[in-house]
């Protein structure tokens, strides 16, 4: 399994433009998920940091793909937060066009974590992610967030729905996280960390 060192990551890239992309043969993870799905806190608790990955003081406010290079491993790829109900056509058609470019372009990524909120459940453009990760073939796990946002009998029910839900594969993993409780990332970091080995 790999074993990189947290400490050596940096952020190589903030792409607003598919021909910004690295073009290094590096593995890549890519982080999906609707706006304010909690994926910035995530990433930083997957990382060991603090701030690397910065939380919007405003939902969906940057349109840009991030790249992570950790430690000289692999990109870790902060994709921007779709579904945000503000942003006008002109930015819809942008993250459009910067998100299927990177998950539909030469170098797709070699397996994607797929936020999604387990208060409000799975919203119509995370079916849509499914679906198309489901179309491409590309190896996903779930992260279900703000798990600590329900009380144990909601929490239970949420996590049965996912687990039969019909766009989630059978052989993607759920792993339920709160940034307040963040146990379950040491989980997330040897999922990825064992899919990328294979």
């Amino acid at each position: 399994m790999l074993k990189p060192n947290l400490n050596n990551v940096n952020l190589t890239m903030s792409a607003g433009f598919v021909s910004q992309f690295p073009k290094d043969q590096l593995p890549q993870v890519a982080f999906s998920g609707r706006s304010n799905v909690g994926k910035s806190s995530l990433i930083n608790r997957v990382l060991g940091r603090k701030s690397l990955a910065r939380v919007s003081s405003a939902p969906g406010k940057t349109i840009t793909v991030n790249f992570y290079n950790v430690d000289k491993q692999f990109y870790l790829v902060d994709l921007p937060g779709y579904g945000y109900a503000r942003h006008s056509a002109e930015e819809q058609k942008k993250w459009s066009s910067l998100v299927d470019g990177y998950l539909a372009g030469e170098h797709q990524p070699d397996l994607v974590v797929q936020l999604i909120d387990m208060k409000t459940g799975p919203t119509t453009d995370d079916n849509m992610m499914l679906s198309f990760l489901n179309e491409t073939g590309i190896p996903y796990f779930v992260v279900a967030t703000k798990s600590d946002k329900l009380n144990v009998t909601d929490f239970n029910k949420m996590k049965d729905a996912l687990r039969t839900h019909p766009l989630i594969s059978e052989q993607a993993d759920i792993i339920p996280f709160s940034s307040l409780k963040p146990v379950a990332a040491d989980d997330i970091r040897k999922k990825i960390f064992t899919l990328l080995d294979r």
